[in-house]
């Protein structure tokens, strides 16, 4: 009798730890428990820590309330100005209503999934490839609205980000916008090297304007131009001359026979030189129309009139043949 009753006692033991084995459960932290008892929900969730469940009768069902991140696999389509992309990108999102992301949507990882391909695809088709490439905010916001106006509500998840990873273009078109910044960079070079020369000429017409009035500063810049020009390593020196200085000599110098001595002789103060100068006898005027003298009217004898007389042209006479007279001349 003591054995029996020891015995079922020991079966009573084994049945416990068996039961309480079965109705313990320890929740994550980062998750929620959701208890079906029968096949009907018992709200609210269980939260995180150790929890007591009935055996057989309860089941429970965890859910991770961590924030996902997705990929979205590459989309190809065309855009509203009829060019061909293909964009991939990435989903945050996380679960909110851990009881609607458990009845309401079978798998709700696939669901999410497949609601970013297509709206990826809807939001590819509504927008042009320069807001794509420059307009990514935009663009992510719009994305974000479209997901998650069908997953908050019904399924209990909540979309926090979305982002597009990146934009393939074909190759055709990357070298359409290579020669298109190309030709917008020379533009902007053109323009900023006639800005620069048009400023440059504003000061060079104002320096010239200043040289006009001060004779004295267009040879002080001749005589700049001179000292930067010899100070380099060269064997010749080229030195301009002002045209005004060559009128200047030719108005000064006397050009026949009356014209007097030289006004640069009495600058010297020395009358020998001056005397000197006036036995020197005067230098003949330059060659030119007004130095060759006029012709006498008698030096020039008159020239006699021959008459010639009219030679009689020959008269040349044309033999006329007949077709008899070729026969006749044939053998």
């Amino acid at each position: 009798m003591i054995e029996a009753i020891v015995i079922v006692l020991a079966a009573l033991v084994v049945l416990g730890v068996i039961a309480a084995g079965l109705s313990v459960r320890v929740v994550q932290q980062f998750e929620q428990g959701i208890v079906f008892r029968f096949g009907k929900i018992q709200s609210p969730p269980r939260g995180a820590g150790l929890t007591m469940i009935r055996p057989v009768v309860d089941r429970m069902q965890k859910v991770n309330m961590q924030i996902i991140a997705m990929a979205v696999p590459a989309q190809e389509g065309i855009t509203r100005d009829n060019v061909t992309v293909r964009v991939d990108a990435v989903v945050y999102f996380r679960v909110v209503d851990p009881i609607k992301a458990v009845v309401n949507v079978q798998n709700y990882m696939f669901a999410v999934s497949q609601q970013a391909q297509t709206s990826l695809r809807s939001i590819i088709g509504q927008s042009e490839m320069d807001q794509l490439l420059a307009e990514r905010d935009s663009v992510n916001r719009e994305l974000r609205r479209i997901i998650d106006e069908p997953t908050e509500g019904p399924w209990g998840i909540r979309v926090e980000r979305v982002e597009i990873k990146d934009v393939s273009l074909p190759e055709s078109m990357k070298r359409s916008m290579s020669r298109q910044a190309e030709a917008e960079r020379e533009r902007r070079a053109r323009i900023i090297t006639a800005d620069g020369e048009y400023q440059a000429s504003k000061r060079l017409a104002a320096a010239a304007n200043v040289m006009a009035r001060d004779p004295a500063a267009l040879q002080l810049r001749l005589l700049q131009t001179v000292v930067e020009v010899a100070g380099e390593k060269n064997s010749t020196l080229v030195m301009p001359v002002p045209v005004e200085l060559l009128r200047f000599f030719e108005k000064m110098t006397p050009a026949g026979p009356d014209a007097g001595l030289s006004a640069s002789l009495a600058d010297f103060g020395d009358a020998g030189a001056a005397k000197a100068g006036a036995d020197v006898p005067a230098r003949p005027p330059a060659a030119g129309p007004g130095a060759i003298p006029p012709a006498e009217p008698a030096a020039i004898p008159p020239v006699e009139t021959i008459s010639i007389p009219p030679v009689p042209a020959p008269k040349i006479t044309v033999p006329h043949s007949t077709a008899d007279t070729k026969h006749a001349a044939r053998p």
